[in-house]
């Protein structure tokens, strides 16, 4: 059974996690949202500590690289790996094993109170690194360790139907050639590796779809642009176009066999290790949007009381409690996916109710939060109304809220994606 306490040895990394929120995080977040582009240098330090937390075992598999995957073959103690890190998942007395997935939750979920942009902006600690920690093999995860990867997985005129993925890749001797346009790339510029999901054979849908590690400096991997959005802007987002970019063999992830029957492959299990992840990111916004404006409303005489029924409040506050009951709701969701990751049971559903309650919160609660806060919601004088501009990615990106309840309604109705569209 899943303990909802923050486990002890977790604790120390949530504090530096919120630490680094705060006073690295906070104080740039405005900079680097009006200077879009421009590469946080500051964020050189925040990776050399991550790094050092890792190596010194303090970080007990903190940020995306560490999130992977349990057996689930009823394996002992020690089985969850935190890449990079030396660190093993662990059991408590009641058997639980408490890994990376948890652990990189709980510190994404802090790093994001600070910025969403900033942490995806963090060298060596993108969705990709989440992808090649979730599906590569031993050899793979070593000679990847201590890369940035980006995860390239959205086309045009593609968007969250991944099985319509037009980007193909076709076997030649001992490489894959990969032909294609990928959008909307997270960290595209800066990152060392992308992984690239493309399709052996457009006819079979998902069943055909496979991860590629494309090094950045590929010949046939060209930078078209980098977007201009409306949030996250301190994060990079690239357009890169795919024409005979030829890539070893070695560097599929996962199986290179189209396996027809059982399901997801190992690409679209990825996504069940990092929606959780983007859960966490939207739970960070969440409380951030919170806190501030249960601060903001205090100044004004505003202290909603929990113990007393929301008719007895103020509409302020009454709204105030029913969008932490929102957010606790989406944290349990979060912990209970990640919890499973680590204890090697299947969680795809479970991922997507995450990200689908956590993204929807988010975007609602920081727009209410602007309201509330009226005239100083709407100003740069504070972070509220960047967050609100934050947040609505979080509702779109590692797929919208439409694809995760059509996920949620298959696994509880038993249908397939063909049977349920």
């Amino acid at each position: 059974m899943i303990d909802l306490e923050v486990p002890k040895k977790f604790r120390p990394l949530v504090a530096q996690a919120r630490g680094m929120a705060e006073e690295v995080f906070w104080p740039i977040s405005r900079k680097y949202d009006r200077a879009e582009h421009e590469y946080p240098a500051e964020l050189d330090l925040v990776s050399a500590v991550i790094d050092g937390m890792g190596d010194g075992g303090a970080g007990q598999g903190a940020g995306a690289s560490s999130s992977t995957r349990a057996k689930d073959d009823g394996a002992e103690e020690g089985d969850v790996a935190a890449v990079g890190s030396g660190r093993r998942g662990s059991k408590d007395k009641g058997g639980n094993k408490n890994g990376s997935n948890l652990s990189s939750v709980l510190s994404i979920l802090e790093t994001c109170r600070g910025d969403v942009g900033l942490t995806l902006s963090i060298p060596r600690q993108g969705l990709g690194n989440a992808a090649i920690a979730a599906v590569a093999s031993d050899e793979q995860k070593e000679r990847y360790a201590g890369k940035w990867a980006a995860m390239a997985i959205t086309e045009p005129e593609v968007g969250s139907d991944s099985g319509a993925i037009r980007t193909t890749a076709v076997k030649d001797g001992d490489e894959y050639v990969l032909n294609g346009e990928k959008i909307y790339v997270t960290a595209g510029e800066r990152a060392e590796l992308v992984v690239v999901w493309a399709t052996l054979d457009r006819s079979l849908g998902k069943q055909a779809i496979k991860s590629f590690v494309v090094h950045r400096d590929n010949p046939g991997m060209e930078l078209v642009r980098l977007e201009h959005k409306l949030g996250i802007r301190a994060s990079d987002t690239a357009a890169f176009s795919l024409q005979d970019c030829r890539v070893p063999a070695e560097d599929l992830l996962g199986d290179p066999e189209i396996r027809i029957e059982g399901g997801f492959g190992g690409a679209m299990q990825t996504f069940d290790n990092t929606r959780p992840l983007v859960a966490a990111m939207a739970l960070g916004l969440t409380r951030a949007s919170l806190d501030k404006t249960t601060e903001l409303l205090a100044e004004a005489g505003v202290h909603p009381d929990p113990d007393r029924p929301l008719s007895t409040q103020s509409a302020a506050a009454a709204k105030l409690l029913q969008m932490e009951a929102d957010y606790q709701a989406a944290y349990l969701l979060a912990l209970r996916a990640a919890w499973m990751a680590d204890n090697g049971k299947p969680n795809s559903m479970e991922a997507s109710m995450a990200k689908a309650k956590a993204g929807r919160t988010c975007v609602n609660v920081s727009l209410a939060c602007v309201e509330l806060a009226g005239a100083t919601g709407y100003a740069e004088t504070e972070l509220l109304e960047k967050w609100a501009r934050d947040s609505k990615i979080l509702d779109i990106f590692e797929g919208t809220q439409q694809i995760q309840l059509l996920v949620v309604a298959r696994r509880l109705l038993g249908y397939s994606s063909k049977e349920l569209r």
